[in-house]
């Protein structure tokens, strides 16, 4: 696929899509890049040819499969996914610059930046996720939430190469909904901070 040919809406709807599906699950993300130019059912953009080369796509799909169990572990997936800030933001990134290649320096610096950025939502939105499920006794919600992460990760893989606007309009939707969940999420945080702060004046209070 020739980036030259394609409109500045539709590469900034492809690039705001692969970041946020990288920052779900990066090794997804590429694998499924990968598999899909290798069955000739998307073309890749110029700058992510590379993503079909069999080393990459062997080390991706390796790592997607420690991923589907490690991610599902209560208490560890926490663990893993505070790991992975080093890992799905930069490689998300790299495929914003990929994306990218052919733009002005300055251009192409700010979509490698927004890759970061988006990437950012979505990694963090996660990870805020786990830390919310993590006191539940049961694995099931962390099962399901692990599976519904990847499950959107590849559906917004293969879409946004085919139908580049439904899914960067999916995303900002996604990111929208995030950044609210995460506001809510600090609220409830922040009172039951207070909470304990008045129990433990409350106590020192008597004692």
């Amino acid at each position: 696929m020739s980036v030259l040919a394609i409109s500045p809406v539709t590469l900034a709807a492809i690039v705001i899509t692969l970041s946020f599906a990288a920052g779900l699950n990066v090794y997804a993300t590429v694998f499924s890049l990968g598999a899909m130019a290798r069955l000739h059912w998307i073309v890749l953009p110029d700058g992510l040819g590379s993503l079909s080369d069999t080393w990459i796509m062997v080390a991706s799909g390796v790592l997607f499969g420690v991923e589907i169990f490690a991610d599902k572990i209560p208490g560890f997936d926490v663990i893993w996914n505070a790991l992975h800030t080093f890992v799905r933001i930069p490689v998300a990134a790299l495929l914003a610059y990929g994306v990218g290649d052919h733009l002005s320096p300055e251009m192409h610096v700010l979509v490698t930046c927004l890759g970061a950025a988006i990437a950012a939502v979505a990694h963090g939105s996660k990870t805020a996720m786990r830390v919310a499920v993590m006191p539940s006794p049961e694995p099931l919600s962390n099962i399901g939430l692990s599976t519904a992460e990847d499950g959107v990760a590849v559906g917004l893989t293969a879409l946004v190469m085919h139908h580049a606007l439904v899914a960067g309009g999916i995303v900002v939707g996604l990111c929208v909904a995030c950044g609210v969940g995460v506001w809510m999420g600090v609220k409830v945080v922040r009172r039951g901070w207070r909470r304990v702060v008045a129990r433990w004046d409350q106590f020192a209070a008597e004692g």
